[in-house]
């Protein structure tokens, strides 16, 4: 398993769900990992699962909204591993609120998060990985992005934004051998999830649109990331990789 053999990753929001199994699975790939999240803890958890599996990964505690604190975050893989080749920009908030009932406060984290921390993450990594002569970013966008899902507004506007954000990186960067790609997961079971699928009624309905007959696993993003990082995505850029069960197919 040596698909990410030496590289140097950082996946923001790694302490649970998909930013956990992204981070498990490219340290299984060979990669060195920064784990880098706001709750420093769950970081710690994640960064303890995969020592024990023989992997190697240390811990950033950070908040991707501010730039000095990304910065911050790059150095530190520079510093302990050599480098940056690649990103995953995962990290995110999903507040509900319909366009009603979204105050400012909402619609600002979300963003904030959601997507000026995306463009943040992109635009800390490019000097490192130009130095690498070639680079992965991968951003977490969301099904949200793509096709409006009620009642979560700013969360439908910030992905709809990294969608975008996407595909003009990957152009401005492409020169520099960089590729930019995004993973738009579907419905995901994930700590972010639970409350929602804790309504049955809400869970059935969602598992009814998804036509392979399942809801996804953080795993199910994992692969796709693994993907989009190694150099068998070399080609690829500007994509937004759905990973949805067939959700949008419909």
């Amino acid at each position: 398993m040596d698909r990410l053999k030496d590289k140097v990753a950082i996946i923001t929001g790694a302490g649970s769900g998909i930013g956990r199994a992204i981070a498990q699975h490219f340290a299984v790939e060979g990669a060195k990992v920064v784990v880098a999240d706001y709750n420093e803890a769950t970081a710690k958890e994640t960064v303890a699962i995969i020592s024990q599996a023989g992997g190697q990964a240390i811990i950033s505690q950070t908040d991707i909204s501010k730039t000095e604190q990304v910065q911050a975050m790059i150095k530190l893989a520079v510093d302990k591993f050599g480098g940056l080749d690649i990103i995953v920009n995962n990290a995110g908030v999903a507040p509900m609120g319909d366009v009603s009932s979204t105050t400012d406060e909402i619609w600002q984290k979300t963003i904030d998060v959601d997507l000026k921390g995306v463009f943040l993450g992109i635009r800390a990594s490019v000097p490192e990985m130009e130095k690498r002569g070639k680079g992965k970013i991968i951003n977490i966008a969301s099904i949200a992005g793509l096709i409006g899902f009620q009642g979560i507004t700013a969360y439908c506007a910030a992905k709809g934004g990294v969608v975008n954000l996407t595909k003009e990186a990957a152009l401005d960067l492409a020169p520099k051998k960089i590729n930019v790609n995004a993973i738009a997961p579907g419905v995901i079971k994930t700590a972010m999830t639970t409350d929602i699928l804790k309504d049955e009624k809400t869970a059935q309905t969602m598992l009814v649109k998804t036509p392979i007959g399942r809801l996804g696993e953080p795993e199910d993003i994992a692969w796709a990331a693994v993907y989009l990082a190694s150099d068998e995505s070399d080609f690829v850029t500007g994509h937004i990789l759905v990973v949805d069960g067939g959700w949008i197919a419909q």
